[in-house]
């Protein structure tokens, strides 16, 4: 619409006409109009420029802000980041030490498990080659048994899958051994050599006994000098002569340097028995327990109770049967290089 003249009174207006405005009046109001419109859409423009501006300014410094407690917090982060590094890198370094002490732990047991079974392995080698010697030089066979009990032992000790086929070996010479007679071979050579210790003891038949009391009697009290003189001579004259009865015939006869000769010679007979046993050497052994059985009868006392015991243990000994055939132990002997070749190899 147009705008209305300051000077024109509302009298002045000349009443409106009912006839359309032309079109020239019209373009000429829009015409008027735009520069209006421009400068609102512009003012519009500026502030919303401004207004927008000041937004960005205060999203800058928002976006500083933000950037600033990302980069303190980033920073805080870093700093716990790296102390939690190093802190790690200490724990690594002492678990790498605690390792290394463990693997030269675990090395140090398994050099001294390794050694230990070396000297496990080496003393039931020796109990077997001992076993096999008292059974090849002594037949001692009881001892034999021990030793190889005591092989079976150390290798239950050891515990390993390796060492069965031993074991096995081992339980089927024992088997073998316990299953042999018993022959008492230690005992009986412990009886020679008693009887060979008591070989000087034996009274001669020849002789008879030796009297009762070796010492002289003590003279009574209140006895005179000529009396305790008398009773001395007495005892020197009854020294001198004495008298003996003979109960069995064929009494040998010795003179006087051969006693010794024969107690050695029964001597020597008993250790050839000795040997004899040893060797199991069983013609030998009977022999000459035999002889020495003869000699005892015919020249010692049969009266005498040591003389006794000595021809009953004699007799005794003399029905021992050594003709027993000894096994060998080859299984173990076997088994046991078969292991040591087997871990020589490795």
């Amino acid at each position: 619409m147009m705008p209305e003249n300051e000077n024109t009174s509302p009298s002045s207006i000349p009443p409106v006409s009912a006839q359309p405005v032309p079109a020239a009046a019209k373009k000429s109001a829009r015409q008027k109009l735009w520069p209006l419109i421009a400068l609102a859409a512009l003012a519009l423009a500026g502030w919303q420029w401004l207004e927008t501006r000041q937004q960005l300014g205060d999203a800058r410094q928002d976006a500083s802000r933000q950037i600033g407690e990302v980069v303190t917090e980033s920073q805080a982060a870093q700093k716990l980041l790296r102390e939690q590094l190093a802190a790690l890198q200490t724990r690594l370094g002492s678990v790498e030490e605690k390792q290394g002490e463990f693997q030269g732990l675990q090395s140090l047991y398994q050099d001294i498990a390794r050694s230990r079974e070396e000297a496990t392995l080496l003393e039931v080698e020796q109990a077997i080659t001992l076993a096999g010697q008292q059974l090849q030089l002594a037949g001692n066979v009881p001892v034999a048994i021990l030793a190889l009990q005591t092989a079976d032992a150390r290798l239950a000790h050891l515990d390993r899958p390796a060492y069965l086929p031993l074991r096995k070996s081992v339980a089927k010479d024992l088997e073998r051994l316990n299953a042999m007679p018993f022959v008492d071979v230690p005992g009986v050579s412990l009886r020679l050599e008693q009887l060979v210790l008591a070989a000087d003891k034996w009274p001669l038949a020849s002789l008879g006994r030796p009297p009762a009391g070796g010492a002289e009697m003590p003279a009574p009290e209140g006895q005179s000098w000529w009396q305790r003189t008398a009773g001395s001579i007495w005892q020197e004259l009854k020294g001198l002569v004495r008298i003996q009865r003979f109960d069995r015939q064929e009494v040998v006869l010795l003179a006087p340097g051969q006693e010794f000769f024969l107690r050695e010679n029964i001597k020597l007979r008993l250790l050839n028995a000795r040997l004899a046993l040893l060797a199991h050497d069983q013609s030998t052994f009977r022999s000459e327990l035999k002889a020495a059985q003869d000699a005892l009868a015919r020249h010692f006392d049969g009266g005498d109770k040591a003389a006794q015991t000595a021809a009953a243990s004699l007799r005794q000994m003399s029905g021992t049967d050594l003709n027993v055939e000894l096994p060998t132990l080859h299984d173990s002997q076997a088994a046991l290089q078969g292991l040591r070749s087997r871990k020589e190899k490795r």
